[in-house]
């Protein structure tokens, strides 16, 4: 059994442990914490500094760039304005387009899905009395298509009023492209000449859409033509030509697939069938009547859907001389 002695000797070295664990211990624990918490503070602190400074720098990075990219995103959109204005001035857009002719009345309209488009549509005299009638269509959308729709156009438009003749002309427009496409693009061209003295008709038609005639107090029906192969898709290729007599009061309407292909929400196609009931559906007098009603029923049709393709049209009407 312990004796007094030994117990207060325990409590003694009790108390001087515990002297020794609050007055010196524990103040040098308390300054290391301090000490550490200060350290870690600093650290804190230090992180939370630089982090600050490098989300300014990235902030500013990105803001810079934000810039510059609005300054070219700026840039980029004045210059597609300015290709659309050249494209559209590439093409006749002035109605009526010859006033004091009274044999013929004529009347156009394209619509890019994109700023610039591949579609083009043209009409020139070859002579006094001959009309040439271009509808054209070339593969892809964008400024490339551009390019090459203004390419093709100034080639038919050239080569046909050289040649007189819409399957020498095809045949030398295939030729030219060929020689230098390694893009390897193509383009449907269908392209008419009409006799504006005897109503005559001649055309050939290389892998583009079927015309549309209309005769005096009949409906406008497909003319199905025989197709040559596209322009561009190989060289030497050779097209056949057709006749049709045009009586006066006929129309003749040529288009893009951009109609019958117009897609609504319900991925419907407007169709052929529906091209073809919508021209019959009103008594149109004027070309400029049969663009319009076919344009509205077209929209109408395809609502708030995207345009996925280009919309072009002509419709020509011969009044005889």
């Amino acid at each position: 059994m312990p004796t007094h002695n030994g117990m207060m000797s325990n409590r003694i070295r009790f108390i001087s442990l515990f002297a020794f664990w609050v007055y010196i211990i524990a103040p040098l624990i308390a300054i290391g914490l301090q000490t550490a918490y200060q350290e870690v503070q600093f650290v804190i602190f230090a992180t939370v500094g630089a982090a600050i400074n490098m989300f300014g720098v990235i902030t500013r990075d990105l803001t810079e760039r934000y810039e510059q990219q609005l300054t070219a995103a700026s840039r980029i959109d004045a210059e597609l304005s300015m290709a659309t204005r050249i494209q559209s001035d590439m093409l006749p857009n002035i109605f009526p387009a010859f006033p004091e002719r009274k044999d013929f009345d004529i009347y156009a309209s394209m619509t890019p899905a994109k700023e610039v488009g591949g579609d083009f549509y043209d009409f020139f005299f070859i002579d006094e009395d001959t009309l040439g009638i271009v509808m054209a269509d070339v593969s892809g959308k964008g400024v490339p298509a551009a390019l090459f729709m203004m390419a093709s156009k100034i080639l038919v438009q050239n080569y046909t009023i050289m040649h007189k003749d819409p399957k020498a002309a095809l045949e030398a427009t295939n030729n030219q492209i060929c020689m230098s496409n390694r893009e390897q693009m193509i383009v449907t061209v269908w392209l008419g000449v009409l006799n504006l003295k005897t109503g005559v008709l001649t055309a050939s038609n290389a892998g583009h859409e079927y015309p549309i005639i209309k005769n005096p107090n009949g409906k406008f029906e497909i003319f199905k033509d025989k197709h040559g192969l596209v322009i561009g898709a190989m060289e030497g290729a050779k097209y056949k030509e057709y006749e049709v007599k045009l009586e006066k009061g006929s129309m003749l309407f040529i288009y893009t697939d951009g109609a019958p292909e117009a897609t609504n929400a319900d991925e419907q196609l407007f169709g052929t069938e529906r091209l073809l009931s919508t021209l019959n559906s009103q008594d149109f007098s004027t070309p400029k009547e049969v663009l319009d009603g076919v344009d509205k029923a077209v929209k109408d049709f395809v609502l708030n859907a995207p345009q996925f393709d280009d919309l072009t049209m002509l419709c020509l009407k011969y009044n005889g001389q």
